[in-house]
């Protein structure tokens, strides 16, 4: 059952006949209420408008108060369809649930109740029929939102603060443990990618460990709805990448790695545009600039930079990462320096090649994630057709052989010696030169072959 409820829709639901006047004999609803609906139900569309048009509150009311007193479930799937066909057509008919006249009606207490209490049609409705209403209250002259709250009224009005808490209760809990197999993901991040705008849903949002439920849904994606999925995603975190502690919760995660993987898979360039829009928002954060150099990200860009985007937001992005990771990158100890030049397959004679002292203090370091650098020096020699790339590569083996007290063996062990060897009849004079002084401090040993010294 709960899932054809799931997969119910509003034009179905709107089929329906509602008993008006029964509900008005057992006093569930008054004689006003029952001639505004039938005046309203199942009238087209312009003619509906015109009625929300002249007395859209009146409107408002009528469906709040059936929704408040009024539990059967077939009438309220009616109520919330109609409600959601109404800001479907206009979204700025949000605003009629703020009129003054509604002062002293608790109009959010329905839908927050109704988030949790329904089945997956009514919870996906409430949810996203309140993301509508929250935000279109009135805006006070320094841009805040006006609370909304009725201070002169008796009894205790739900305020947008038990809203917003509510909301980004239900939606953690729908990233945890989604009600629908496929919807509930998407409905929680399209009205995350809405409500994330509030300082006041970025506090409690963070404070309820929702960051950590985002991450693992920036992967790459290929389907429609999963591009979608994605996308509000990577929008949600650009908003929370100007909110100083969702930015030190994103520091000790996945997110960087993640994002990266995203930006260098994707085609679709409003999902490129948001994660290049996070990065730059990052890069000059804690140690995020030194993160993204050592995943590889000045690379990325420059393969992204290569392509023919449109958006000129997106290129002024990337333009701005690039000089910021050129500035990190800068910053850099030698080693780390070193360490990127491999890494982005851009080697070079910079100074520390040839720099005695580089290899003496730093040597050790190349044991580090099981002797890695080495292992992309060794594929370099197999898959660059770069002769400078080439000849660098062989040197700095030869380099490690040399300063390394188990070098030979080690370079050994990593199968270098074969592709060494077929470099020795390179066309290039410089990486014959230098292949051959690799190989005879392979087989020589660091004592003999230090004359061979270049």
């Amino acid at each position: 059952m709960a899932i054809d409820q799931a997969e119910l829709s509003t034009e179905q639901v709107l089929t329906r006949d509602i008993p008006w006047e029964t509900y008005m004999t057992t006093k569930l609803i008054n004689g006003t209420s029952l001639q505004l609906l039938r005046r309203y139900d199942n009238r087209p569309e312009s003619y509906r408008a015109q009625l929300l048009d002249d007395d859209g509150p009146a409107y408002v009311r009528v469906f709040v108060s059936i929704l408040r007193d009024i539990f059967k479930e077939e009438t309220v799937e009616y109520v919330l369809a109609l409600i959601d066909e109404m800001l479907t057509a206009n979204p700025k008919r949000a605003r009629l649930f703020h009129d003054d006249s509604l002062a002293s009606e608790d109009t959010y207490e329905p839908f927050l109740r109704l988030l949790w209490k329904g089945n997956w049609f009514i919870q996906e409705k409430s949810c996203n029929i309140l993301a509508l209403i929250v935000s279109a209250r009135k805006k006070t002259h320094d841009g805040s939102y006006a609370n909304g709250d009725a201070s002169n009224s008796k009894r205790k009005i739900t305020t947008i603060d038990d809203v917003l808490d509510g909301l980004v209760k239900w939606l953690c809990a729908q990233l945890k443990n989604p009600s629908h197999p496929s919807r509930a993901v998407q409905t929680s991040v399209n009205c995350l990618a809405t409500l994330l705008k509030e300082p006041k849903v970025k506090s409690s949002f963070v404070q309820a460990d929702g960051v950590k439920l985002l991450i693992p849904l920036i992967s790459p994606a290929s389907t429609q709805q999963s591009i979608q999925i994605l996308y509000k995603t990577c929008f949600c975190v650009w908003l929370l990448s100007y909110y100083e502690p969702a930015i030190e919760f994103l520091a000790t995660s996945r997110t960087l790695p993640r994002l990266i993987d995203v930006v260098k898979s994707s085609t679709k360039e409003k999902v490129v545009r948001v994660v290049i829009l996070t990065l730059k928002n990052l890069l000059h954060k804690g140690t995020f600039g030194a993160q993204m150099v050592g995943l590889g990200l000045p690379q990325v860009v420059q393969s992204l930079k290569s392509q023919a985007w449109s958006d000129e937001d997106l290129l002024d992005a990337l333009n701005q990462l690039e000089e910021g990771l050129k500035d990190n990158i800068k910053k850099l100890s030698s080693f780390d320096k070193y360490k990127q030049e491999v890494l982005l397959g851009h080697l070079d004679w910079s100074p520390m090649h040839k720099d005695v002292n580089f290899w003496r203090e730093n040597i050790t370091s190349f044991e580090e994630n099981d002797f890695k650098l080495l292992r992309v020096l060794i594929t370099i020699l197999d898959s660059s057709s770069d002769p400078r790339a080439l000849a660098v590569a062989c040197f700095d083996l030869s380099q490690f052989i040399q300063h390394h007290p188990a070098g030979r063996v080690i370079v050994t062990d990593l199968k270098a010696k074969e592709r060494v060897m077929k470099l020795m009849n390179h066309e290039n004079a410089e990486v014959t030169k230098y292949s051959l002084l690799c190989i005879q401090r392979l087989f020589l040993g660091a004592k003999y072959a230090s004359f061979l010294q270049a």
